[in-house]
C-alpha cells in the first residue's frame, strides 16, 4: 500500500509545523462572527482525518465561545497564528488553508454562514454559498 505524501504547514514563526499524511478536504470559508473575530476577516479552511494530522510544537486549544458543537481554537502561542478548530472527539481537524506550505491543489468548495458575513466580503459568483454551515444534504466535498 502506497502511503499518501505528507503536506506539511506551520505558524509565522515556525514554532508550531504539521504534517498531514492523508488527504486534504476541500476548503470552505466561513463567514461566522467567531471566525471573522478570529481570523480578521473569513477563514478558509482545509480539514483532515485527526488521525493523518501530526502536529509538532506547542499548541494553544481554547474553547470557541460561541460554538455550537464545543469546539476548540488552536494556535502558536508565540506568533498568535490561527491554525486549527476542531471538536474534542471528532475524527476530524480544520486547518487554515494559508498556513500550508504548499496550499495549490485545493479549492473553495462553498462559503457558509453568509447570513453572518461582512457587508465588504462577498463570495465571487458560481461558489456555492450557504446562509448557515454547510447543509448535511449539500454536495459531498472532495478530498486530495
Amino acid at each position: 500500500m502506497t502511503r499518501t505524501p505528507a503536506r506539511e504547514g506551520g505558524c509565522l514563526c515556525g514554532g508550531v509545523r504539521y504534517a498531514v499524511r492523508g488527504p486534504l478536504r476541500d476548503i470552505l470559508v466561513c463567514h461566522c462572527h467567531e471566525c471573522r473575530r478570529w481570523a480578521g476577516r473569513a477563514w478558509a479552511a482545509t480539514g483532515a482525518r485527526a488521525s493523518d494530522l501530526e502536529i509538532a510544537g506547542d499548541v494553544r486549544w481554547f474553547p470557541s465561545p460561541r460554538s455550537d458543537h464545543g469546539a476548540e481554537r488552536g494556535i502558536c502561542p508565540s506568533c498568535g497564528a490561527s491554525l486549527f478548530w476542531r471538536v474534542p472527539g471528532s475524527k476530524w481537524t480544520s486547518i487554515a488553508a494559508g498556513t500550508l506550505d504548499e496550499p495549490s491543489g485545493l479549492r473553495v468548495a462553498a462559503h457558509i454562514w453568509l447570513e453572518q458575513a461582512a457587508a465588504w466580503e462577498r463570495p465571487p459568483d458560481g461558489i456555492p454559498a450557504y446562509p448557515r454551515g454547510y447543509p448535511a444534504d449539500g454536495p459531498r466535498l472532495g478530498w486530495s
